[in-house]
């Protein structure tokens, strides 16, 4: 379906401002609790088109929402807030607990506009002429103004596991984490491979484990910037763990009872996993 690219497009229910990484709420008495009601509604959006603090904007109709993004520099307004987009999904999750539909619903459009925005920033010109890149009338994409080619939004696929030995569990902190947490292992889907081969690939690369019995749990958009994380449990099989110094600072065992922190929260595809939380 087609973005609408227009400076009056309050007619959504939902809009999502963002500042490079961060998105822009209300200010609010409890902060950590988050609903839409604390989304910018429309009196924010006019402040803001009239300020010329945003730099592109769009809107699809049928999935009821709008994107916007503002400058790299702008201040943030008053009575609004800025929290790093990664926040959203932990906060967003701990108020919505008891409602699965509204946290997949909130968080799964927000995840859209983020990466359509980020889309609309990165890809300017066509990759084959160098001709500028348009808006399709048709389709969630870009179109060529000149040959007509049609670029659009990417998917990086990548694959999350926990692996279980016995009553323990495999948890690993990544060196080049920016929060520090505890998590489970995680790497990119590589061409040419299938999902399972890539859970196997990254368990002994990073680890030096092997691994059996694989089972799918779930999934989770991750727009950082655009992957969508697929979630496995598996089973050790042999090894002892040898980290991949480039990627782990370290990698260990733990039990329910002695888990490590900080973990990653609520929110997170690897606190699904360690918590069985996925399709609850």
């Amino acid at each position: 379906m087609a973005l609408i690219s227009n400076p009056n497009n309050f007619f959504c229910e939902n809009h999502f401002v963002f500042i490079e990484n961060k998105i822009l709420l209300k200010c609010s008495d409890n902060p950590s609790a988050l609903t839409k009601e604390d989304l910018p509604d429309e009196n924010l959006l006019r402040k803001l088109m009239k300020e010329q603090l945003v730099c592109d904007w769009f809107t699809e109709k049928e999935y009821n929402y709008s994107a916007w993004l503002l400058e790299k520099d702008a201040p943030v307004p008053s009575g609004t807030r800025a929290i790093n987009f990664r926040q959203f999904f932990w906060d967003a999750k701990d108020l919505m607990s008891g409602n699965e539909n509204a946290f997949e619903k909130m968080v799964s459009l927000a995840c859209r506009a983020h990466g359509l925005l980020l889309l609309r920033q990165t890809y300017r010109f066509c990759p084959a002429c160098g001709k500028p890149l348009l808006d399709d009338e048709h389709f969630t994409a870009k179109k060529c103004s000149k040959c007509g080619s049609l670029l659009f939004p990417r998917i990086e696929p990548a694959i999350i596991v926990l692996v279980k030995k016995e009553d323990k569990i495999l948890l690993a902190k990544n060196k080049n984490s920016v929060t520090g947490h505890y998590s489970c292992i995680a790497g990119f889907v590589e061409q040419g491979e299938n999902l399972e081969q890539a859970v196997h690939r990254e368990v002994y690369e990073e680890t030096g484990l092997k691994i059996k019995n694989l089972r799918y749990a779930g999934s989770q958009a991750w727009p950082f910037p655009d992957q969508l994380m697929l979630a496995y449990y598996a089973d050790w099989e042999s090894g002892q763990i040898k980290i991949q110094e480039e990627e782990l600072e370290s990698a260990e065992w733990f039990s329910y009872e002695s888990l490590p922190s900080p973990l990653s929260p609520p929110g997170s595809a690897a606190y699904n996993l360690i918590f069985n939380q996925f399709g609850k």
